[in-house]
């Protein structure tokens, strides 16, 4: 079985050091960049299966690494940073990061994590095959590809962030049931999530915009959201 390949992008020598030297002996195959531009450029060489990024790089923000990331690759992203403040955690979600965790940090508690992140990401995906049957999802003029992770409309690509795509397969896999926000964080992000659930709403407004569903992505005012039964 090929070994899960982490690429971290991270400024500070002695973190990325043990970062690498620990999740190895964990079973794991890692890279490391120093900065942005050398962490993008590793992406396409490696081929990571999840990437661990610190927030304040010495060429570019962590954040914007996050966007170009979600918006290129299908991978997941533990960001790692000195910031604590709950808004930039939000922040950082709303970019397309997985998880986040604050230095100073345990060894095991990154690991765990990781751990967490692949089992979800591995069971959403299962998921979505078996409630798919591996068929093309549809609904008005949207077409899902489950295996492609891809999203058409009228034709023509969609472009969704891996949460976007995770968010749509679970609310439209579930047509007719009420979430809640917390339901789909665990669902979705698959954490519990400690702030306030602003992320989901953020996600739901890209979704309807993105796909012109306002009216079947419906919100459950003073509970959540759900899917509406009609799809035609």
């Amino acid at each position: 079985m090929d070994k899960t390949k982490i690429l971290i992008i991270e400024d500070e020598e002695a973190i990325a050091d043990l970062l690498a030297y620990g999740l190895n002996k964990e079973g794991f195959l890692t890279r490391t960049a120093a900065n942005g531009a050398e962490g993008l450029a590793e992406l396409d060489r490696f081929q990571p299966d999840m990437l661990l990024l610190d927030w304040m790089l010495p060429d570019q923000s962590g954040l914007d690494i996050c966007k170009k990331v979600t918006a290129n690759y299908n991978i997941p992203i533990l960001m790692i940073t000195a910031r604590s403040d709950i808004t930039d955690k939000i922040l950082g979600l709303e970019f397309g990061a997985d998880d986040y965790i604050t230095k100073p940090f345990d060894l095991r508690e990154v690991v765990a994590r990781i751990r967490t992140i692949l089992r979800r990401l591995a069971q959403a995906n299962q998921n979505v095959e078996e409630a798919a049957g591996k068929a093309a999802l549809r609904f008005r003029n949207i077409v899902i590809e489950p295996d492609e992770r891809l999203v058409t409309k009228n034709g023509e690509p969609v472009e969704l962030t891996p949460k976007e795509f995770d968010l749509l397969t679970t609310l439209f896999g579930h047509r007719g049931k009420i979430f809640t926000r917390s339901e789909l964080l665990d669902f979705v992000w698959g954490y519990d999530f400690p702030g306030d659930t602003r992320t989901v709403d953020t996600h739901i407004q890209r979704l309807r915009k993105k796909l012109d569903a306002a009216d079947l992505i419906t919100t459950v005012f003073g509970i959540g959201y759900k899917f509406e039964r009609r799809a035609d």
